[in-house]
């Protein structure tokens, strides 16, 4: 068993590096062996999704990957899509998409801002300490909505131990923000940051927390190798 969670882990890490060794433009999210999952290659294939920038494969597939174990153990609601950030690509880019998993379909594509204490326009620093005002990694599931300061938002259950299980202690929540909206990134050159939480633009926050909200499963992607060594639920 031992020999072989590490050759997953091996697997995983070495698919991730030949990625960010690709010579790949952030726009244009490097495209690796789009046929190697079944489900990743509907969401390629589907021509609905002709008209989105796509997400990166690798990612993808991790995601789809995390998302098949925790279906396994009823933790999640099978009728809810799967939602992916990407915090590889800078702030300026729509990093989050939402995937319908039974066509494929993308269901929505946006911006979405990260932590101020990550960094400005990439995020490279992730916690899950209270009061670090960093963004955290790894796998979600999503809870219950609620008004708060923010207005309509969406609570946030960490699914992994060490990596973001402190979510719902630190507050860490779905809302919408007039920072993440796009004429920000027009004034600063980036979207403006949150205290932690993945913050959507204000015109479309009510939409995507209605279609995530209750038991569907979020994934957070970022630039830290040791993530992928250490996700529970990755090597489990």
């Amino acid at each position: 068993m031992k020999k072989i969670t590490l050759a997953l882990i091996f697997l995983t890490t070495s698919l991730f590096s030949d990625y960010f060794a690709a010579d790949s433009s952030p726009s244009q999210p490097k495209v690796i062996n789009p046929t190697t999952s079944l489900n990743a290659n509907l969401i390629f294939s589907n021509p609905i999704n002709s008209n989105f920038v796509l997400p990166n494969l690798t990612i993808l597939e991790i995601g789809i990957a995390g998302y098949q174990k925790l279906v396994e153990i009823d933790e999640l609601n099978k009728d809810k899509p799967l939602s992916i950030i990407d915090f590889s690509l800078p702030s300026t880019h729509k990093r989050l998409w939402i995937i319908d998993i039974a066509s494929g379909e993308i269901l929505h594509h946006g911006y979405v801002s990260h932590g101020r204490n990550s960094g400005d326009l990439m995020a490279k620093s992730f916690s899950n300490v209270n009061s670090s005002y960093m963004s955290s990694l790894g796998f979600y599931k999503t809870g219950e909505t609620y008004q708060g300061k923010h207005g309509y938002s969406l609570r946030l259950d960490g699914l992994e131990i060490g990596i973001n299980d402190k979510a719902r202690e630190r507050a860490i929540v779905i809302h919408g923000a007039d920072y993440a909206n796009e004429d920000f990134i027009k004034t600063t050159g980036r979207l403006g940051r949150s205290l932690g939480c993945p913050a959507l633009p204000t015109s479309e926050a009510n939409q995507v927390i209605d279609l995530i909200k209750d038991k569907s499963l979020l994934f957070i992607f970022g630039n830290d190798d040791q993530y992928l060594l250490k996700s529970p639920i990755l090597n489990a």
